[in-house]
């Protein structure tokens, strides 16, 4: 067993499996969070979206359960809980009052380990993985996002979780067998625990309960070569949605919380540099924010909005000065607002057993270590506009990967140019305001009429 900081603990199993547990003594509640390597990257060619459909039927029956009895099991223990998949990871996650985690963890140990996966199960599955992708066309900022994910990713990392409709109707049984055969192990697996719990009493279950759980072929999501490539997709429609990426750091980088810190000045609520200009000085759009995603591999600064076809390039055009207008400084309130921000998140997430069984796995996943509260809270205090300016000119905004749906495609206008042309929409906006304010002129008087008599 390794101590790692706080009352963090830490241990691998001979076969691979990693158990986080995280004591949290406030709190009455437990939560159980499993990372498993079969994520979307991972569905073979013809048979997309087959991880999505083994998230859904892997809980339809385990162990001596049926579906049924199964469902009713973890509702009688009062567990709250979900089923996703992500690029790389299945993930399975329960939360419940601390003294039912043994009897929760043995349910688990039965779905991850001995699933029914019934056939009479899989035609529901796969009618409800079909909606999801129709429901997909009627929800356009998802829509978009997709599709840029999709263009500016190398393969696999750009597989979305739904699939094809086509690779889902032809999905048999024995697929999602050999999907669930040849992905689902403990060697790559991660198993968390946060709440008021014990560890040697869990350390002792989990062993019991996966140590005999058969290591699989170890597996890699690798890059290939890939150059990301724009696009237009034309709906008929009054609406334009943007998305846009271009390269950043990823989690494993020192310059990490500076690329959060940019993205945060421009993204980090209603007196954000986005939501202001774009959003509040000129009525631009209903929806704009900016965000920063990544692997480990590669991180990236993405961006989003969702405006009406008439001031579409131009909500781009302000979009594009203010990720430029970065590198010419940030004020000390701004940096002020993004610690206060950073710092209210890792509180709230101190109060959430869900949310730090989920961070521990995702710290180890990522480095290899959970960090203690104490490392991040002094890297948020040492964030100073030097060091964040420092990351803007090392990663500026360049290679821009642009998706747009609606009516019309739109361009993308670099450096001065795009000042330019937004001070001169500025301009333009400004007249047509004043002329629409400016009194009617009063209708001219008529002239008088002069009035000839006729003698006879």
């Amino acid at each position: 067993m390794n101590r790692v900081g706080q009352q963090v603990y830490q241990h691998t199993l001979p076969n691979g499996l990693v158990l986080l547990a995280e004591r949290m003594d406030h709190v009455r509640s437990a939560a159980i969070n499993f990372l498993v390597p079969a994520g979307s990257a991972f569905d073979p060619p013809g048979k997309f979206g087959v991880a999505s459909v083994l998230a859904e039927m892997i809980t339809r029956g385990a162990g001596d359960r049926s579906s049924r009895e199964l469902t009713l099991a973890l509702d009688n223990l009062g567990v709250d809980r979900d089923e996703s998949v992500g690029a790389i990871n299945m993930r399975f996650w329960g939360s419940t009052l601390a003294r039912n985690v043994p009897a929760a963890l043995n349910i688990y140990a039965d779905i991850v380990l001995r699933p029914h996966l019934p056939e009479a199960e899989l035609e529901p599955v796969q009618e409800l993985a079909l909606q999801d992708i129709k429901a997909l066309e009627d929800a356009p900022q998802s829509k978009v996002m997709v599709e840029l994910r999709r263009r500016y990713y190398p393969s696999p990392l750009n597989k979305d979780r739904r699939g094809t409709e086509a690779d889902i109707k032809a999905l048999t049984i024995g697929a999602v067998k050999a999907q669930y055969k040849r992905f689902v192990r403990p060697n790559g697996a991660i198993l968390s625990v946060a709440g008021n719990i014990e560890w040697e009493p869990l350390k002792t279950q989990v062993e019991r309960l996966f140590g005999d759980w058969k290591p699989g072929k170890p597996t890699e999501a690798t890059p290939r070569r890939h150059k990301p490539t724009s696009a237009h997709i034309h709906k008929d429609t009054q609406q334009t949605q943007i998305a846009l990426a271009f390269p950043s750091v990823p989690v494993t980088d020192p310059d990490y919380y500076n690329a959060r810190a940019a993205v945060a000045v421009l993204s980090g609520g209603m007196s954000s540099r986005l939501f202001t200009e774009v959003r509040e000085k000129r009525s631009l759009c209903y929806s704009v924010y900016a965000f920063h995603e990544t692997f480990k591999t590669q991180g990236s600064m993405m961006a989003y909005a969702g405006t009406r076809a008439q001031f579409a390039q131009r909500t781009l055009d302000v979009m594009m000065r203010e990720f430029h207008r970065l590198k010419a400084g940030i004020d000390a309130d701004e940096i002020n607002r993004v610690k206060a921000g950073l710092k209210s998140s890792l509180i709230m997430q101190e109060e959430s057993t869900g949310a730090r069984a989920g961070a521990i796995a995702t710290d180890w996943y990522y480095l290899g270590r959970v960090r203690p509260f104490e490392e991040i809270q002094s890297v948020i205090d040492g964030l100073k506009p030097a060091a964040i300016l420092g990351y803007v000119e090392r990663y500026p905004v360049r290679d821009i990967t642009l998706v747009t749906l609606g009516p019309a495609p739109l361009t993308i206008t670099d450096g001065a140019r795009v000042t330019a042309a937004v001070e001169a929409a500025d301009k333009r906006a400004e007249e047509e305001a004043a002329r629409a304010a400016a009194p009617a002129a009063a209708p001219a008087k008529p002239k008088p009429v002069k009035r000839v008599s006729k003698r006879k």
